[in-house]
């Protein structure tokens, strides 16, 4: 193992859904291993200044505007990375969201909502890209999942039956993709604290819960998945596809005392 195989100089990454959040953690990872970026966000204005972070750190950033759940916008955008770039070599299918109700309060709109942005965004700007990728015998496609990939949480069926398809969608498209070259994974966050469920981290009650049930004792914090990232990103991973690669703390294991709390 050597460090070249991190590097990924002389690249090109696509990160959607990078306006906040995790989606810029992701592209500051890729960039400090040497990829250039093309972000996206439904407002490319709010891109701006982490096109100029970026372009600090000596690394170039084109910001595009991409609604993932509008098929028009997938598709000028697609053209739009076409024009900017040569070759893309990766792909960050960030860009989601999610509706927190009890199964019995979730109307149309909120399923609508949370599939057609995180599963069926997802599936449209993975082809719009890859048919580059599939040209030019390359390419590196990381949908972000969720620890809700592989298990079940009440108040979230919207939004885990869309990052359960993400698992199914990224064995599916590493199958169709393969023979061209194009690994494609999921990378799996646990819990973390963002801006989407901030407001769960307010309840000490709650948190006390969580961290219970997290072997590792403690949220997830967003360096926490700069390895994994430029790992799936790089010549390091490239025997590994149609993978969910969980980063959770260990909370998927189950994570229930099965003894008795000592007093």
């Amino acid at each position: 193992m050597t460090k070249s195989i991190f590097d990924l100089s002389g690249q090109t990454a696509v990160i959607t859904g990078a306006s906040r959040g995790l989606g810029q953690y992701f592209g500051r990872a890729l960039a400090q291993a040497g990829a250039d970026l093309i972000v996206t966000s439904r407002h490319a204005d709010a891109l701006a200044p982490f096109v100029t972070e970026i372009e600090a750190m000596g690394r170039r950033a084109l910001p595009l505007e991409l609604d993932v759940r509008d098929h028009d916008s997938i598709v000028r955008f697609g053209a739009a990375v076409e024009k900017a770039s040569d070759q893309v070599h990766i792909l960050v299918n960030n860009a989601g969201c999610n509706v927190r109700k009890p199964a019995l309060d979730v109307q149309w709109e909120d399923w609508n909502l949370v599939l057609d942005t995180n599963l069926r965004g997802s599936f449209f700007v993975a082809q719009q890209i890859a048919r580059g990728m599939v040209q030019h015998g390359y390419g590196r496609i990381i949908n972000i999942g969720s620890v809700t990939s592989v298990a079940g949480f009440a108040g979230l069926g919207p939004y885990c039956a869309s990052r359960g398809g993400i698992k199914q969608l990224t064995m599916s498209l590493a199958d169709d993709w393969g023979k061209y070259g194009v690994t494609v994974n999921c990378l799996a966050p646990g819990w973390f604290k963002t801006d989407q469920n901030k407001i769960l981290y307010e309840d000490r009650e709650w948190v006390e819960y969580l961290m219970d049930r997290i072997p590792l004792k403690r949220h997830g914090e967003p360096h926490d998945l700069d390895g994994a990232i430029v790992f799936l990103a790089s010549e390091a991973s490239r025997y590994v596809t149609g993978q969910t690669l969980l980063v959770d703390g260990g909370v998927s294991t189950g994570a229930t005392r099965a003894t008795a709390r000592k007093v």
